[in-house]
């Protein structure tokens, strides 16, 4: 540890709140910038070099243990039990990482529960681990990113599921578009990719590398090796899973791509569609393609999820529906996806059988946001009042079994209010912290605002000084419109 000048302990807490952020974030992103710079003009010693500087830099390191320590996943600890949650632990945290001596602890084995019912299995690193993914991972994206499939829009800055949607309108929506589309799914990618091709592509620090592959994880008291897969649950992972798909559309337009063929690729994380205008094209020339392409990497093209549709058949993708009626393109939230959210809705209101009913209001109104926000680029309202149809229903329910003996004419009056958007507003009014009387309302999702979406264009990065206008001017366009129903 080090020792001021008057001998005494440095106060780690007050160094950590003492950080000005934004010199941190201009001087990682600056020299992020200049290793983007090297990769576009193929300057790999330049990079190496780069990635070597950044990666022992002290802002670098605070911007990793800053990102760990304050995300989803900052209070879940690994096989060590310890979080970095006070600034103490957290500049404590940052001088200690380094390369030298560093080995990885095994990960901590959970399982985690899947939309089929069945459970996913999880990797949690501890605190060091993490910090040090992230550190190594600020100097991996702007590599990433560089030689990144100019339609793969899943786990990148600025990138989400709404663009891989606009790209499957624009190569769909037209009438001489594109009929038949392949919907393919990789047989367990995160957990299947080859260790050794990983060690032979990944352009970053070897020797952290391979203690990350090598740590393996712990179930119970054993530990277990891992010889496949990217780390599990580790901050880093996405972007090596995406690394070993990028090149995927490029193989596809050299080996399958020709004159009147109409071959499209769009993909998010390892869920992907390529487009064509006949079944023949997808089945002969397409599939073997992707599937020589996998094999490479140690991965496997799922013969039962991998389907092929017509586009009047329609296809799910990213919890959303893509199908043409007469013609005309139309995109709506998923039947599945519209179930599993009434379902979560309507298990929210019994949960709070006698608890606190503007506690209740509270987290529909979260959940509501959140689904309604997701689905507001496409054409949603349809669905938007059925849900909100479900979930008056499901509180009609709830007041009754609340209030047995109370009238509708009671009821009405405890909790329905009028504003001037609306007569019927659901509402709750309790005591706040101050201890006055205060109302929350239920939001709709009608009310969230439906917007149109323009797509990231394909080759931009925010690493390229070419498309720094551009992202700014994008940063100002996404700002969010809710239509307040509650406003007096």
């Amino acid at each position: 540890m080090t020792v001021t000048a008057t001998g005494a302990l440095p106060d780690h807490a007050l160094s950590w709140r003492l950080i000005n952020w934004d010199v941190v974030y201009r001087e990682v992103k600056r020299l992020q910038m200049r290793i983007a710079k090297a990769v576009k003009e193929q300057r790999w010693n330049k990079v190496k070099a780069l990635q070597w500087l950044l990666t022992h830099s002290i802002n670098a390191k605070l911007l990793a243990v800053r990102r760990v320590s304050t995300n989803k996943g900052a209070k879940t600890p690994g096989i060590d039990g310890e979080v970095w949650l006070d600034p103490a632990s957290r500049m404590k945290g940052a001088l200690s990482l380094s390369r030298r001596g560093y080995r990885a602890l095994p990960l901590r084995r959970v399982f985690i529960p899947k939309k089929n019912q069945g459970k996913r299995p999880l990797g949690i690193p501890v605190m060091k681990d993490r910090a040090q993914q992230a550190l190594h991972l600020l100097a991996l994206e702007p590599v990433a990113e560089m030689g990144a499939d100019p339609n793969s829009y899943g786990f990148r800055p600025y990138r989400a599921c709404r663009d891989a949607i606009g790209q499957c309108f624009c190569a769909l929506a037209k009438r001489q578009s594109a009929r038949w589309i392949l919907e393919g799914d990789i047989k367990a990618c995160f957990d299947g990719i080859s260790h050794d091709w990983l060690r032979k592509n990944i352009p970053i620090d070897r020797h952290m590398l391979d203690r990350w592959l090598s740590c393996g994880y712990m179930q119970g008291s054993r530990i277990f090796p891992i010889t496949a897969g990217t780390p599990q649950g580790g901050i880093i992972s996405p972007t090596l899973a995406n690394m070993a798909l990028d090149g995927m559309e490029a193989a596809i337009r050299n080996g399958a791509a020709g004159p009147g063929q109409k071959v499209n690729f769009v993909r998010y994380a390892d869920d992907f569609i390529v487009t064509a205008a006949s079944k023949e094209i997808l089945v002969e020339e397409v599939t073997p393609v992707i599937k020589a392409f996998l094999h490479e990497r140690g991965l496997i093209l799922s013969e039962e999820k991998t389907h092929i549709t017509r586009i009047e058949d329609g296809f799910d993708f990213l919890s959303q529906n893509v199908r043409k009626y007469n013609n005309k393109m139309k995109i709506t939230p998923a039947k599945e996806a519209v179930k599993r959210c009434c379902d979560k809705l309507k298990e929210t209101v019994k949960s709070f059988n006698g608890d606190s009913a503007a506690e209740m209001i509270k987290k529909l109104n979260q959940q509501i946001f959140g689904w309604a926000m997701y689905h507001r680029y496409i054409q949603s309202a349809e669905t938007f009042y059925k849900i909100d149809y479900v979930v008056f229903n499901a509180l009609t329910r709830w007041m009754r079994r609340r209030h047995p003996n109370k009238s509708v004419k009671w009821l009405k009056k405890k909790y329905i209010r009028s504003t001037k958007k609306r007569n019927w507003n659901f509402s709750v009014q309790y005591i706040d912290i101050t201890g006055n009387k205060a109302t929350v309302y239920l939001l709709r999702m009608v009310d969230v605002a439906r917007v149109r979406y323009i797509k990231i264009k394909g080759h931009a990065t925010p690493y390229d000084p070419t498309y720094k206008q551009y992202f700014v001017m994008r940063s100002k366009a996404s700002n969010i419109r809710l239509v307040q129903p509650n406003s007096q």
